[in-house]
C-alpha cells in the first residue's frame, strides 16, 4: 500500500507549480509592459478625450495580450478603438507598436489567410462612416487605409511568411525523415530479395541432388541381386527423397517474392523452346518472330521476354483452355514489341481455374525493371492479349508509359514549393493591389470631391453670426475641404473653423468659423501667393 505523500512534498510540489504558471506568464507580461510605453509617453497631452483614450489603452492591451493566442485578431482589433479615438486617420504614436506587433502575431498564429483579410477588408470599410462623420470629409480615409496597410497588414504579412519559413523547415526535417525511412526499407527489401534468390539457389542445387538420390534409390529398388527386404527400403527412400523436394519446393515457393530481381532460366531458356514444350502438352501455339529469334537480348530484357510468354501461356491455359494463342515477336525502332495473344475460349462452362491474382503484377514488375511498360487487356474477339515494350540497347525506355513514378516525398516536396510559390504571390501581389486600388481611389474621389464640397452662394448669404451650428448644418453641405487655402491664418483658441468650395474653378474658399457651439465669423479666404 502506497503511503501518501508528507505535507512537506505536497508544499514542494506547489511551489513548483506556482513557478511553471508564472514563467508560462512572464512573456505576456513582458509584452504588455513593451505596448505600455509609448501611450505613458503621451500621457501629457492636456486634451480631456485624448488623455481618457490613453488611459483605457492599459486595460484595453491587457485584453489584447491575454487574447493574443486564442483570438489573435479580436487582439488586433482592441487598440484600433482607441487610434481611432485619437485621429481617425488611425495611425497614432500611442498605438502604433501595439497595432504592429499583434498584427505580426496574428499572421504568424492562424494558418488560413481568408479570416484576416475579411477582418482587414471590414476594417477598412467602416473607416469610410467614421471619416465621413467625424471628419466630414473622406480625404481622412485615404490616410487610414495607408497607415492600415503599413502598421497592421504589413506586419501581418511578415508574421506569415515567418510561419511559412517555419513550416518548410519541418516540412524539410519531415522529408528527410520519411527519405531515411524510405532507404532503411528498401534495404531491408534488398536484404529479402537476396535471401530469396539465395533460397532459389538452395532449390536448385538441393533439388538437383535429392533427385539423383531418388534415382539412384529407384535403380536400388529394380535390382535383382538385393532382396525384398533391401529393395522395399530402396524403394522408401526413393519415395522419401521426392516428398523432400516437394516440401523443399513450397517451403521455397513461400520464400519466394515477386519483386526478384533476373530470373533464372530453365535448362532450355529460348521462347522456342518455351513454345515447343507447350504444344507438347497440346495447347495451340503459334510462334511468331518476323525479326529473327530473340537470342542474344542485353540485360534483363531476355529473361523478361521469356518470364512474359511462359505467364500468358500459363493464364491462357488456365483460363481459355482449348483456345488458340498467337505469340509476336517484333523488333522496330530500338524496341522489342511482344504480344502474346488468346483467342476466346471454346463454349461451354467456365473452367474453375485457381489464381493468386498477383501473376500479373509480378509481370508488370518484371518488365518495369527491365526498363519496359506492360499493356494487358481484353481483345476484340473475346479474348486476352498481354502486350509488352522493352529495349534493346538496355536502360529505360524514353516514352511517357516507362517514365518513373514520383515517390511520396517528392510529391509532398513538390506540393511545399507550389503552396510556397502561391503564398509568396499573395504576399507581393496583395499590397501592390491595394496600394494600385487606393492610387485609383484617390484618383476619382479628387475629381468629384470638388463638386460635393461647394458652398452655394445663397446658403452663404443667409449665414449670420450667433446662428446655432445645428442650424448651419442646415445650410451648408454634408462633406467639408479637408484643409483650408495655404497661408490661411489659424483660427483663435477655443474656435474651430470649417472650409467649403466658392466653385470648383477657383483656390477662394468660405471660413466658417464656431465657439460655444454658435457661428462666430464668416469669411472668403483665399491662397496668400495670390
Amino acid at each position: 500500500m502506497r503511503r501518501p505523500p508528507s505535507p512537506a512534498a505536497l508544499r514542494s510540489w506547489a511551489r513548483r507549480a506556482d513557478a511553471g504558471r508564472l514563467r508560462a506568464r512572464l512573456p505576456g507580461l513582458a509584452l504588455w509592459l513593451l505596448l505600455c510605453v509609448p501611450p505613458l509617453c503621451t500621457l501629457d497631452d492636456p486634451s480631456g478625450p485624448r488623455r481618457w483614450a490613453t488611459l483605457a489603452g492599459f486595460p484595453l492591451l491587457a485584453l489584447a495580450v491575454l487574447v493574443r493566442r486564442r483570438a489573435p485578431l479580436v487582439a488586433v482589433a482592441v487598440p484600433v478603438v482607441p487610434s481611432l479615438v485619437l485621429s481617425v486617420q488611425l495611425f497614432t504614436g500611442a498605438y502604433a507598436l501595439a497595432l504592429a506587433v499583434l498584427g505580426y502575431l496574428a499572421g504568424v498564429r492562424p494558418a488560413r489567410a481568408r479570416p484576416a483579410l475579411w477582418f482587414f477588408t471590414g476594417l477598412a470599410l467602416a473607416g469610410v462612416p467614421v471619416c465621413a462623420l467625424v471628419a466630414r470629409t473622406l480625404w481622412p480615409w485615404f490616410t487610414f487605409l495607408l497607415a492600415l496597410l503599413l502598421n497592421v497588414v504589413l506586419p501581418w504579412l511578415l508574421g506569415r511568411y515567418r510561419r511559412q519559413y517555419g513550416e518548410l523547415v519541418r516540412t524539410g526535417w519531415r522529408l528527410a525523415d520519411r527519405m531515411e525511412r524510405e532507404q532503411q526499407a528498401v534495404a531491408d527489401r534488398t536484404r529479402l530479395r537476396e535471401r530469396a534468390r539465395i533460397a532459389g539457389d538452395m532449390h536448385d542445387s538441393l533439388g538437383h541432388e535429392l533427385a539423383l538420390i531418388a534415382l539412384r534409390a529407384g535403380a536400388l529398388e529394380l535390382d535383382p541381386g538385393l532382396d525384398a527386404d533391401r529393395r522395399a527400403a530402396a524403394g522408401e527412400l526413393r519415395a522419401a527423397a521426392g516428398a523432400a523436394a516437394e516440401r523443399l519446393r513450397e517451403i521455397i515457393g513461400v520464400l519466394r517474392t515477386d519483386d526478384e530481381g533476373a530470373p533464372r532460366r530453365p535448362a532450355d531458356g529460348s521462347v522456342a523452346g518455351l513454345v515447343a514444350r507447350v504444344r507438347a502438352s497440346g495447347m495451340t501455339v503459334t510462334l511468331e518472330q518476323p525479326g529473327g529469334d530473340a537470342a542474344g537480348l542485353p540485360g534483363m530484357t531476355g529473361p523478361a521476354v521469356h518470364r512474359l510468354v511462359q505467364e500468358a501461356l500459363t493464364n491462357a491455359a488456365k483460363h481459355a483452355p482449348g483456345a488458340a494463342v498467337r505469340v509476336r515477336i517484333e523488333r522496330a525502332e530500338g524496341q522489342l514489341r511482344v504480344t502474346v495473344t488468346n483467342a476466346a475460349p471454346p463454349p461451354g462452362p467456365a473452367p474453375a481455374a485457381v489464381s493468386g491474382g498477383s501473376g500479373l503484377v509480378g509481370l508488370d514488375e518484371r518488365v518495369r525493371l527491365a526498363g519496359g511498360a506492360l499493356h494487358t487487356g481484353p481483345a476484340p474477339d473475346g479474348g486476352f492479349t498481354v502486350t509488352a515494350h522493352l529495349p534493346l540497347a538496355g536502360g529505360p525506355l524514353t516514352g511517357s508509359d516507362a517514365a518513373p513514378q514520383p515517390t511520396a516525398a517528392a510529391r509532398e516536396l513538390d506540393r511545399a514549393r507550389r503552396q510556397v510559390r502561391r503564398r509568396l504571390r499573395q504576399t507581393v501581389a496583395v499590397p501592390l493591389a491595394v496600394t494600385a486600388a487606393l492610387l485609383v481611389l484617390m484618383g476619382a474621389f479628387a475629381l468629384v470631391s470638388t463638386d460635393w464640397t461647394v458652398l452655394d452662394r445663397a446658403h452663404y448669404d443667409r449665414l449670420r453670426p450667433g446662428m446655432p451650428r445645428t442650424q448651419v448644418a442646415g445650410l451648408v453641405p454634408f462633406f467639408r475641404l479637408d484643409e483650408p487655402p495655404a497661408g490661411t491664418p489659424a483660427p483663435p483658441r477655443g474656435w474651430s473653423c470649417a472650409y467649403y468650395g466658392v466653385d470648383a474653378d477657383t483656390d477662394a474658399a468660405y471660413e466658417l468659423c464656431f465657439a460655444d457651439g454658435r457661428l462666430v465669423r464668416k469669411a472668403v479666404v483665399h491662397r496668400r501667393d495670390r
